[in-house]
């Protein structure tokens, strides 16, 4: 028989108030998480890229989003509100959620759950973020979750080889610099940028790994702030472009709103 592969987090020690008992009210007690996750495909395809795996932040976050949510009397709701949020994600196909009280006996009492994907409602909330192009001099106050672009360093380009490629891999040497100056992490691949936008966190993308296959895009910046924008779903894109400088379209059907960068 052909096993599925499978994603655990185990023994996730986390305190929380919970409980239906009025002596549970009002207090933290220590819950422990066991997730293990079944995956829809095999994660040998995966080619070493984390953004075609399950990232382990999926299922720590679920665990967060569910005690960030409400406070919960009894652990099936949670537990069910923790299978949810994982199975919104593509990649998960079925999930076994085990929570359990370590203070109430000597002991631990919970539950456990198995759920599938399509026989649970999803309520996950997506942050959607600001994508923000900018010109490598111009101080930036950016928004909670912004994705920043970094502008091309003006460096000169060997006269051979792959100039795209090296335009990109220049774009990355910019962006740790930009990071360094301005305080914030760097994002190479789809996951660290889901993940800095759902805490609120702002980070300098370096594209070269993302976009070096997408032979259709150039290493023009503003083109590679606007397909960001479309892949990330932003809100907003806000472009360091010259006065007199035309604005580019939004792509068609899209509500991104295009503007220039203060």
């Amino acid at each position: 028989m052909d096993h599925p592969d499978r994603l655990h987090l185990r023994d996730y020690l986390v305190s929380a108030d919970i409980g239906a008992f009025q002596s549970e009210r009002g207090q933290t007690q220590r819950l422990r998480f066991n997730l293990t996750v079944e995956l829809g495909q095999r994660v040998s395809g995966a080619g070493d890229q984390v953004d075609q795996i399950l990232s382990y932040d999926v299922l720590t976050d679920a665990v967060a989003a569910g005690l960030a949510d409400q406070r919960y009397n009894l652990l099936e709701t949670l537990a069910e509100k923790i299978a949810a949020e994982v199975l919104a994600h593509p990649r998960a196909a079925r999930i076994d959620v085990t929570i359990e009280k370590l203070d109430r006996v000597p002991g631990a009492l919970g539950l456990s759950i198995i759920r599938q994907k399509g026989r649970v409602t999803a309520e996950a909330v997506t942050r959607r973020p600001v994508v923000i192009h900018l010109g490598t001099d111009r101080p930036l106050t950016s928004p909670a979750g912004a994705v920043i672009v970094p502008a091309a360093p003006g460096l000169p380009l060997p006269s051979t080889g792959d100039q795209r490629r090296i335009a990109l891999l220049a774009l990355d040497q910019a962006a740790w610099a930009l990071a360094g100056r301005l305080g914030l992490d760097v994002s190479d691949s789809r996951t660290e940028m889901d993940w800095s936008i759902a805490n609120g966190l702002s980070t300098v993308w370096a594209p070269y790994r993302m976009v070096a296959d997408e032979i259709a895009l150039s290493a023009d910046t503003v083109e590679l702030a606007l397909w960001l924008a479309g892949r990330l779903n932003a809100e907003r894109l806000e472009l360091a472009l010259p006065e007199g400088t035309s604005l580019p379209d939004a792509p068609a059907g899209s509500d991104l709103t295009i503007a220039r960068l203060p």
